[in-house]
């Protein structure tokens, strides 16, 4: 176990204002993957996603609000933090400082890159750089906001995720309202577009996930039930699309919603999550060789890894938000159910296997340290 033992913790955000209990933070079972439930936080509205530090010393939280903030929480067993696990009561997490003002709207993502927290705000497409401190605390006011422009046509920017890349040399965003995903330097704290990839106009693209190895990553669309499998360059620090697949077959677009995406550790398997149909889409990682055309639900040419789909299997709940992977097994927030699943992962075939699940009032996010 980390830290001397400590157990394993999971955080689960939530929407306060849809009777959400705001940040939970449960207990992982070290063999079963299991969640218990120690108890919640709710000083801050609207914890809809949640990021952890490298360190493991500091939870950072979005408040998606159309005020928008950022707030950072010490966890318990750590310098400043409340107690060392002992009991639920000293087990929660404790707000480090004011919730701190992104200047945008509707924060939906946040994530750690060069010494900062960066802020993917939905409402005003824009990212937000906040400092921070070296104790894991925030500045007080955002060292810089970039605003995204150029929609195709179809609604304003929409950024909707942003995260590291796996070099830690630049962040990503992607806008869901521009059909693109910028890559993003930070220059005097402020974010400095470096490239964009332009995607199919109407796609929506939601959330992306890097694999392992850093030379590729996979793109879920939210407006149609798609995957784009992307060439990754980090030397030059651009996204190349590769081709677009569909994450369930002979579902149109209008009837499915896919929320979150996760690749396992090894780099063998990805998972989706759709919200309408409510499933887990499981696709093995797989290479296509030049001028085999293979199984039309493969995407990769000239050998690059491509994706194949194994099943569907259902999520568990109902409006699946988001989804991570962990030790062997897959955890997903369950917004309309209010729950988190948990499943196990078959090592061979990258198919979840439901285990249990826990009540969590409108959930959105789960993040495990």
């Amino acid at each position: 176990m980390p830290d001397g033992g400590r157990r394993r913790r999971a955080f689960i955000g939530s929407f306060t204002t849809a009777g959400g209990p705001g940040i939970v933070t449960a207990d992982l079972g070290p063999d079963d993957g299991a969640l218990t439930v120690l108890g919640a936080v709710n000083g801050l509205p609207d914890p809809s996603c949640l990021a952890l530090s490298p360190d493991g010393r500091t939870l950072y939280a979005v408040s998606e609000t159309a005020e928008g903030a950022v707030a950072a929480f010490r966890l318990p067993g750590t310098e400043g933090g409340a107690g060392d696990g002992a009991g639920a009561g000293d087990d929660m997490p404790e707000q480090a400082g004011p919730a701190v003002p992104v200047h945008g709207n509707g924060p939906t993502h946040l994530c750690l890159f060069a010494g900062h927290v960066l802020t993917a705000n939905y409402g005003s497409g824009s990212v937000t750089a906040v400092p921070v401190r070296a104790d894991g605390s925030l500045a007080r006011s955002p060292s810089g906001v970039f605003p995204h422009t150029g929609p195709q046509g179809r609604q304003r920017p929409r950024a909707h995720q942003v995260q590291p890349d796996p070099s830690g040399r630049w962040a990503v965003a992607v806008d869901l309202g521009t059909d693109s995903v910028r890559v993003y330097t930070l220059a005097d704290g402020t974010p400095a577009p470096h490239s964009e990839m332009v995607l199919r106009a109407g796609s929506g693209p939601r959330h992306l996930a890097f694999h392992p190895d850093g030379t590729r990553a996979y793109l879920l669309h939210e407006l149609s039930p798609t995957l784009t499998v992307c060439r990754w360059d980090a030397a030059e620090g651009t996204l190349r699309p590769l081709a677009e697949i569909p994450v369930l077959p002979g579902v149109p677009s209008g009837d499915a919603y896919p929320s979150g995406v996760a690749v396992s550790p090894d780099g063998r398997f990805v998972w989706t999550a759709t919200r309408g149909e409510d499933v887990l889409s499981v696709f093995a990682v797989v290479d296509r060789p030049d001028g085999d055309d293979g199984d039309d639900r493969v995407a990769g040419t000239d050998r690059t890894p491509g994706l194949r789909l194994i099943t569907t299997v259902p999520c568990g709940g109902h409006w699946p938000r988001a989804l991570v992977e962990s030790h062997g097994f897959l955890y997903v927030a369950n917004e309309r159910s209010g729950d988190v699943t948990w499943f196990a992962i078959d090592p061979d075939t990258g198919t979840p296997r439901r285990r249990g699940s826990i009540p969590v009032t409108a959930a959105s996010c789960v993040v495990v340290g």
